[in-house]
């Protein structure tokens, strides 16, 4: 499986709107699956959504685990979403901090719901639904926005924005 190229902010394809996947099955599809998984172990990420490997398509992996950025994640199975809809979204929000493979050395406070129920279809072609709080929910929105064309800055008050080190710094600061 090869490690495929993530692209950067400036890259048009990060503000196109993705089309939906016709055929789950296709192989074409599952080895983009698969690579992108790799992709984003290979790159420490909790997600990675098909714009960012080039690919215009509604399409994402989900893949939490704990992070230099998040340490304090959990861990669970890497989960291909294809053509997912937010069917609700809890009132109450959060902010916390996001950074994204796209845009390398900078995070930033986001305010996203806390919990969202997702509907999508898996890599099998089986419809699933989904409960998702906290971190997990946080993810799938950062990665859905990708789909839409939103990248994480668009979200984000630029004066609560950080450099990767500072923000390095501040974690370990808190932590001491």
């Amino acid at each position: 499986m090869p490690l495929l190229q993530i692209s950067q902010l400036g890259h048009p394809i990060l503000r196109q709107k993705a089309r939906a996947v016709a055929q789950v099955s296709n192989p074409e599809i599952q080895t983009l699956i698969d690579d992108m998984i790799q992709t984003c172990a290979d790159a420490s990420g909790l997600g990675i959504a098909a714009p960012q490997v080039y690919q215009p398509l509604r399409l994402f992996i989900l893949s939490s685990k704990p992070t230099p950025r998040y340490p304090t994640a959990s861990s669970m199975a890497p989960m291909a979403m294809v053509n997912p809809t937010i069917t609700e979204r809890s009132e109450e929000t959060e902010k916390d901090w996001e950074g994204c493979l796209s845009i390398p050395g900078l995070v930033g406070l986001v305010t996203r719901h806390k919990s969202v129920t997702v509907s999508f279809t898996n890599r099998f072609g089986e419809k699933a639904d989904l409960f998702l709080e906290g971190l997990a929910a946080r993810v799938f929105q950062h990665e859905y926005d990708h789909l839409d064309g939103i990248v994480f800055l668009d979200r984000a008050d630029t004066k609560e924005l950080y450099t990767d080190k500072e923000y390095q710094r501040k974690v370990r600061e808190a932590a001491d």
